[in-house]
């Protein structure tokens, strides 16, 4: 009696099962549709949270770039004599290198010397990472 139950059953649930699986991509498709406007809702709710205003705090220079310092010899003769921060004499060196277009064409990294140059470099052309090594040795 019990297996003739449970045939019984089986065989009410197949059908049912039949429907509840053509009625199934429906609803997935409503469900699907569902968390799409849950999104849409957050990224207004995100959208309209008030942003908070970060504290912008002047920032202060590093007193040893900000130091004036004196150009001695060939360094003097490119930016002059009078003292200035070694953040303007590198920004006074690469001027002069632009105005005088001793920036080599096809590699920009290279500075080609005139004659100026090449007593403070030493060299015929310098890399512009070596520009600050020599720069320092005429500062003082």
């Amino acid at each position: 009696m019990a297996t003739a139950k449970k045939a019984k059953k089986a065989a009410k649930k197949a059908p049912a099962k039949k429907a509840a699986k053509k009625a199934a991509p429906k609803k997935a498709a409503a469900k699907k549709a569902a968390p799409k406007k849950a999104t849409v809702k957050k990224a207004a709710a995100k959208k309209a949270a008030p942003k908070k205003a970060a504290k912008k705090v002047a920032r202060k220079p590093n007193a040893a770039f900000m130091k004036p310092l004196t150009p001695s010899g060939p360094l003097a003769a490119i930016i002059g004599s009078g003292s200035r921060p070694r953040t303007q004499v590198t920004s006074d060196i690469w001027a002069y290198i632009k105005k005088n277009k001793l920036q080599d064409a096809v590699n920009k990294r290279m500075i080609n010397a005139d004659e100026k140059l090449r007593e403070l470099f030493g060299k015929a052309k310098a890399d512009m990472f070596e520009l600050t090594k020599f720069v320092s040795k005429h500062l003082k």
